[in-house]
């Protein structure tokens, strides 16, 4: 069967989803229908999984009535009803119900799909304080004497150590456990976690408290990030007795520690909610992270004693369009809301300033060397050396700042470049670099240097090379340091000339800062005053130009004809820097990311200003992967020191990538050759 390209079960993403049905106390029949009818709405909505409440069957606040035999045996009639329900559906659902077992009661959760029961799991952590006395009716799960029961004419497994197991999707791994469970110190879903489960079920009553919500939405999302899974929890809502208690109904999911949906709480109409899970997010996490593996290796004879139960996942539909449901940042490395970013901006500003302030203390040197080409990089550095001199208690006039204008030069940058200079109050000067670029021409007899307009690759590199080799002699003759300007898209492109300013100095506090976010943090100096209100409209005239290299000069006869555009070259940046994080930070493939670049980018994206199409996001994406896995390495594997500033990943040696210089590409081109040329 093909498989369509924008299936989101094509890219090991699964739908989980909580349900929080109406429920009538002690009234098993209206629970199992209320149950069923939800469990089909589901399905319809190719729910791949799905938790409903703790004795959702036959309600939470039972009581005494719990060791009612009517009532028990209504709650497995009614798991008949739901069980019968299922036969025909391939999500799979989890439901809660008192059990009878050897002459003990368990509060249990019982996992079901077409038709099959697939495992019983008892609660194990019996609350016994304030409201709860749980121990009145119910054994925990380690007094159980048996590890497998006879449930509607089908021989399950019994206990609290099970994972279920997806066999057609190999990332998907189930392990359920109820309310108390996720409150304990060691909640039975770590070691689950360990023993690989990815997605963690927790079937909860959990009464509605004061600030109690707030402390839900913080176990959900810490119980994930701990267990490098997601997590999903579904509570009791309305119906449930108020004797004693109110119910709110709070369903949550999570996912690594970020929280990815919540239900309305006291909600009066049958509710659910759903997410979709990236499963090869969490592998890459948990293979990544060496502590994940500790733990195992430390705990691997009591994850051997967990059993494992296999079923089909995945719905019915494949090979038609099944567009995620998940919020995808498009500039991941810039989050969204204004008060966010600035955070991050000052941050991050912060570390590059820290890390510079270190770098000149432990030198000894007490000034800085930077060429300024009144570009985005170059201004962004500059701002930083400024912080630094402040913070170190010397004169801004200890940055030797030079603009060196070229053959291409514009009259815009080289007066952006001074204004910079001058309102930041440094040490500006100004040196001509074409006689040095036409006496090295002439040495390398390129035709250029005979007058004929030929503006090649060497053209191009004399120039880089001889503002190189003035800020290093500079330094030098100063008693200095070069500060670098290069950022991380355009280490990640290869787009910088080996061994000049973009690629080499002594410290850079640009490397592993993408160009997005280099926009931003130039926007939030200028915004915030940092640099003095003389600056703001200087950097806000730097934000409107064009990138651009300036190394080949515009035509006389169309100035702009010939003007060299960085991202008409590369790509757009904005798509850029979204691959690199989905490569870089994830390690996910061309197909994967061509995937999510169109959720993010395309034409069906939750954001319709500035969309891409199908064929530019290939297009762009396919730069990407020639350029940052064919022949760029070579540059990346000597890159001076420059301070991490995220968790993004940067692209040091010394960091978070190492790999050769002479690697083939040809793996992921074919890859990403497979991506479709055009959507059906």
């Amino acid at each position: 069967m093909a498989m369509h390209f924008l299936n989101l079960y094509n890219h090991d993403f699964v739908r989980v989803a909580a349900a929080v049905p109406l429920c009538r106390v002690a009234d098993p029949q209206h629970n199992a229908e209320q149950t069923a009818a939800l469990l089909r709405e589901l399905a319809a909505q190719s729910v791949a999984v799905a938790v409903f409440p703790e004795l959702g069957l036959s309600g939470y606040s039972c009581e005494d009535l719990f060791q009612q035999q009517a009532l028990q045996q209504a709650s497995l009639d009614a798991l008949a009803q739901v069980l019968q329900a299922s036969r025909e559906l391939s999500t799979l659902a989890v439901v809660g119900l008192p059990l009878r077992v050897q002459q003990r009661l368990f509060n249990v959760a019982v996992v079901l799909q077409r038709g099959r029961v697939l495992g019983v799991v008892p609660k194990s952590y019996l609350p016994n304080y304030g409201e709860f006395y749980e121990p009145r009716q119910f054994a925990a799960a380690d007094h159980a004497l048996v590890d497998e029961v006879e449930l509607l004419g089908q021989r399950v497994l019994f206990g609290s150590q099970l994972v279920f197991e997806a066999q057609d999707q190999p990332l998907l791994s189930l392990h359920v456990e109820l309310c108390e469970d996720v409150w304990a110190p060691i909640p039975p879903s770590s070691f689950a976690a360990l023993a690989g489960a990815t997605v963690l079920l927790n079937l909860s009553a959990s009464n509605a408290l004061v600030g109690k919500a707030a402390y839900r939405r913080q176990l959900v999302a810490q119980q994930s990030a701990r267990c490098l899974a997601a997590y999903v929890y579904s509570a009791a809502g309305a119906g449930e007795s108020s004797t004693d208690a109110a119910w709110d109904g709070h369903a949550l999911i999570g996912e690594n520690g970020a929280l990815l949906a919540q239900s309305e709480r006291f909600a009066d109409e049958p509710a659910w909610i759903s997410a979709d899970i990236d499963l090869q997010r969490l592998a890459h996490e948990r293979a990544r992270l060496s502590s994940y593996g500790e733990a195992v290796r430390i705990h691997a004879a009591q994850l051997r004693q967990f059993r494992r139960v296999s079923f089909q996942a995945l719905p019915q539909g494949l090979d038609q369009a099944l567009p995620l449901h998940r919020a995808l940042d498009r500039h991941p490395y810039v989050p969204a809301d204004d008060a966010s970013r600035d955070e991050r901006c000052e941050e991050v500003f912060h570390i590059q300033v820290q890390a510079l302030v270190q770098r000149l203390r432990s030198s000894g040197l007490q000034k800085l060397v930077v060429g300024v080409s009144g570009g985005l990089d170059s201004t962004h550095a500059l701002l930083v050396a400024a912080q630094a001199m402040d913070k170190l208690k010397l004169p801004r006039s200890h940055i030797l700042a030079y603009t060196m204008p070229g053959f291409a030069t514009s009259e815009r940058t080289r007066d952006q470049a001074w204004r910079l200079m001058q309102c930041l109050g440094c040490s500006a000067e100004e040196i001509d670099i074409k006689p040095s670029c036409t006496q090295m021409l002439q040495d390398l007899r390129h035709p250029f240097a005979q007058g004929q307009a030929q503006y090649d690759v060497t053209f191009e590199n004399v120039q880089a090379g001889q503002r190189t080799s003035h800020l290093f002699r500079l330094a030098n003759h100063h008693g200095a340091m070069v500060l670098g300007t290069g950022d991380l898209s355009e280490l990640a492109l290869g787009w910088c000339t080996y061994g000049v300013g973009d690629h080499m100095s002594h410290y850079n506090v640009n490397a592993s800062v993408p160009k997005t976010l280099i926009r931003y943090l130039v926007r939030w100096v200028a915004e915030t005053g940092r640099a003095g209100a003389a600056a703001r409209a200087v950097l806000e005239d730097i934000l409107n130009t064009e990138i651009s290299p300036e190394l080949v000069p515009a035509s006389a006869a169309d100035p702009q004809a010939a003007l060299q555009s960085t991202e008409a070259a590369v790509g757009p940046y904005e798509l850029q820097d979204f691959n690199l994080y989905q490569a870089l930070r994830w390690g996910y493939a061309p197909r994967r990311i061509a995937f999510l670049a169109w959720h993010a980018w395309g034409p069906g994206s939750a954001v319709q200003e500035g969309t891409y199409s199908h064929a530019q996001l290939k297009s762009v994406l396919g730069i990407f992967v020639r350029r940052f896995y064919q022949g760029s390495q070579f540059k990346r594997s000597c890159v001076p020191n420059a301070p991490k500033v995220g968790s993004g990943g940067s692209l040091s040696p010394r960091g978070d990538w190492r790999a050769p210089s002479d690697a083939s590409a040809r793996t992921w081109l074919d890859d990403w050759a497979q991506i479709p040329d055009h959507l059906p």
